[in-house]
């Protein structure tokens, strides 16, 4: 309805090679990410690294920014927060080691009865997370992104053929390894939240996918004469608007809780953005060529 481009005629297969170069770069970093995260060597969050959880009742609410602020200030790092406001409850998880707890919790109990010293509270429970706990979780957390990337491939081969499940699944797991390595290089914490937005951005990479390769069925039945580069180059064409028009609106979401989601979700939607740009390059990009690689020529058009 909204044609941001008209009649473009841009030829994106024929930059197939210089993609397929830059993708390899990202996807490798992903892979030594992968490596990093397996040996234990990336910084990795409390859910994998293990560390301990205190949980602190307060007499009146308090607010979470205020016990961020107060324990930054008090020279803590590594930690995060949750709040259970109806009860007045805040969790904090902090990684650190069974050995190093008692003094931990006389850190932050100090730090707290000097910044709220009218609002009294009492430790409530106190949980250490051991390594076994967090081995567990990175298992559980990789399978999970295979069983998802595995589901991808399962149904874009029903929906369209093979031929098509093999573009869009190295696609989805490109976008996940993309996101992934550019976390490691900014030193982000690898934890259960970026997790939660790789299989997001699974989702939407997969999306993204279909709607261009539903053209390009479309078309290849339409113009059986013509050769499948330009069938295709033409129906990417054809759904860029849409693309690029579906892209900024989930952009333009992700940037708003980046900057006014708070804390919590800071870097789950750092990873959304991220996933977004790199979602929509590989659907051109990458899902499309490696069908055209693929599919060698007319067979898999027929009705």
């Amino acid at each position: 309805m909204i044609e941001l481009i008209k009649n473009p005629n841009i030829d994106f297969l024929g930059k197939r090679y210089i993609a397929f170069a830059f993708s390899g770069i990202l996807s490798i970093l992903g892979i030594i990410t992968i490596v990093q995260i397996a040996t234990g060597h990336a910084n990795l969050g409390i859910d994998f690294a293990g560390g301990t959880a205190i949980q602190l009742k307060f007499e009146k609410p308090v607010a979470l920014h205020d016990i961020r602020l107060a324990l930054e200030g008090g020279g803590l790092k590594d930690f995060d927060l949750q709040d259970l406001p109806t009860v007045n409850k805040v969790l904090i998880r902090i990684k650190k080691s069974e050995q190093e707890l008692g003094q931990v919790s006389e850190t932050i109990t100090g730090i707290l009865s000097q910044k709220f010293p009218e609002n009294k509270y009492v430790v409530d429970s106190t949980t250490v997370i051991g390594p076994k706990v967090g081995g567990k979780l990175r298992a559980d957390a990789g399978k999970a992104i295979a069983v998802a990337v595995i589901g991808i491939l399962i149904y874009v081969a029903f929906r369209f053929q093979f031929k098509f499940s093999v573009g869009a699944t190295i696609a989805t797991f490109h976008d996940v390894l993309a996101v992934l390595g550019l976390f490691y290089i900014m030193g982000k914490e690898i934890n259960l939240i970026l997790v939660t937005a790789l299989l997001t951005i699974a989702g939407y990479s997969l999306t993204d996918t279909v709607v261009v390769f539903d053209r390009i069925r479309e078309n290849l039945k339409l113009r059986q004469r013509e050769s499948i580069a330009i069938v295709m180059n033409s129906s990417i064409n054809e759904v860029l608007s849409r693309t690029i028009i579906t892209s900024t609106t989930v952009l333009l979401t992700s940037i708003a809780l980046f900057f006014f989601g708070g804390e919590v979700i800071h870097d789950f939607s750092l990873a959304m953005i991220m996933g977004v740009i790199v979602g929509t390059y590989s659907s051109i990009f990458v899902a499309s060529p490696i069908v055209l690689l693929w599919g060698g020529k007319r067979p898999f058009a027929k009705r």
